[in-house]
C-alpha cells in the first residue's frame, strides 16, 4: 500500500520572476516562451539587468509536488542543492508546505541553481536557467525506500541534460515498476525534446506510464506536422498521455479512449509560469486517489487556472478548497 501519492525528481532551483517589456526580451537576446540554459556568468548578467523580482524556491517538478500537497496529497521531492543560503531557503520552503525532502546537499561544486523568469505583458514567460548544483543529482540520490512508497513517480524532462540524471531516471523508474508503481514524465520544453529526442522516445516507450506534454512538446517528440498526428503516435507508446493546449484545454488519451477537457475559467491571465506544472499536480493527485481520467483532467485544469491568475508558479489559494467547489 503506497503511503505517498507522488514523489517527484527534478532540478532544485530558486525562481526569480520579473515583469519586463517585449523590448527587454529582444535586447537580452532571449527566446520568448522557451527555456535557455546558461552559465553562472550569464545568469548574473541577466539578473543584474532585470527589474524588481519575486524570489521563491522553484523548479518545474518541485512546483508540481507543491501543487500535489496543496490538494491535500502526500508528496516527496528529490532534487540537489548546495549547502549554501539558497539551498537552505529551498529546503525550508518545501518542508513548510508539507512536502518531504531528504536529498543530501552538495558540499562542493556549483552553487544552488536558479531560474530567471521574465513575464511579458501578454503573460508569456521566458526562462533562463543556471542549473548549478542540480546537475550533480545522480543514481546515488535515488532513495529506493521513498520511491517504493509512492503511487506515482514523476520525472522532470528539464533534468534530462546531465548524463548522471538520465541514469538516475532509469534507476528510479526501475525501482518504481518493481514495486508495482506508476511512472510519469513531463517533456518540459520543446527545445529540451529536440536535444534528447531519441532518448526521450526510448524512455516513453519502455519506462513511462503517464506522459505530460503541451502541443509544441508532443509535436517535437514525434516530429509531427500537427497535433492530431502526434496524438495518434503517443497513444501507442504509453498507457496515458495528458496533452495540454493552453486556452483550448487538454486532451487525455488512454488507448482508444479520448477525453477532451475544457480549460477552467479564469478571470485574467496574469502569468503562465507553472501552468503545465500545476496541471500535472492536479492530474496525478486525482489519479493517485483513483479518480476517473476525466476528473483528473478537470483537477489539472483547475490547478492551472489558479496559478495563471497571479504572478508565481505556486498556488496562492489552497487547491483542496477549490477542488471541493467543483461540481460532481
Amino acid at each position: 500500500m503506497a503511503d505517498l501519492d507522488v514523489v517527484g525528481i527534478g532540478n532544485a532551483l530558486v525562481d526569480v520572476l520579473s515583469r519586463e517589456s517585449e523590448a527587454f526580451v529582444t535586447a537580452q537576446r532571449l527566446v520568448k516562451g522557451a527555456m535557455q540554459l546558461v552559465d553562472e556568468a550569464r545568469a548574473s548578467e541577466l539578473y543584474a539587468a532585470m527589474g524588481p523580482a519575486v524570489e521563491v524556491s522553484g523548479g518545474s517538478a518541485a512546483n508540481t509536488i507543491v501543487g500535489v500537497a496543496s490538494f491535500g496529497g502526500r508528496a516527496h521531492y528529490v532534487g540537489k542543492v548546495r549547502d549554501d543560503q539558497l539551498g537552505e531557503v529551498f529546503r525550508h520552503d518545501l518542508r513548510s508546505v508539507g512536502v518531504g525532502y531528504s536529498t543530501s546537499a552538495a558540499t562542493s561544486g556549483p552553487a544552488t541553481g536558479r531560474c530567471l523568469i521574465v513575464v511579458t505583458p501578454d503573460a508569456q514567460r521566458t526562462l533562463t536557467t543556471y542549473l548549478g548544483a542540480s546537475v550533480q543529482l545522480g543514481p546515488a540520490d535515488v532513495d529506493k525506500g521513498v520511491i517504493e512508497r509512492a503511487a506515482i513517480l514523476y520525472l522532470e524532462g528539464y533534468l534530462f541534460d546531465p548524463p548522471e540524471a538520465q541514469r538516475a531516471f532509469h534507476a528510479a523508474a526501475g525501482v518504481a515498476h518493481a514495486a508495482g508503481r506508476k511512472v510519469a514524465l513531463t517533456l518540459s520544453d520543446p527545445f529540451c525534446v529536440d536535444r534528447h529526442r531519441a532518448a526521450f522516445r526510448d524512455l516513453v516507450e519502455r519506462h513511462v506510464d503517464i506522459l505530460f506534454a503541451n502541443e509544441a512538446e508532443i509535436r517535437a517528440l514525434y516530429e509531427a506536422a500537427d497535433f492530431d498526428a502526434a496524438l495518434q503516435q503517443v497513444r501507442r507508446h504509453c498507457a496515458v498521455a495528458a496533452l495540454t493546449r493552453s486556452e483550448r484545454g487538454s486532451v487525455v488519451v488512454a488507448g482508444d479512449d479520448v477525453h477532451v477537457i475544457d480549460a477552467h475559467p479564469v478571470g485574467a491571465v496574469v502569468d503562465t509560469t507553472g501552468a503545465g506544472d500545476l496541471y500535472a499536480a492536479g492530474f496525478m493527485f486525482g489519479l493517485s486517489r483513483g479518480r476517473s481520467l476525466q476528473t483528473c483532467g478537470r483537477l489539472g485544469s483547475l490547478a492551472a487556472a489558479e496559478v495563471i491568475s497571479h504572478v508565481g508558479a505556486r498556488p496562492q489559494t489552497p487547491l483542496a478548497q477549490l477542488a471541493g467547489a467543483l461540481p460532481a
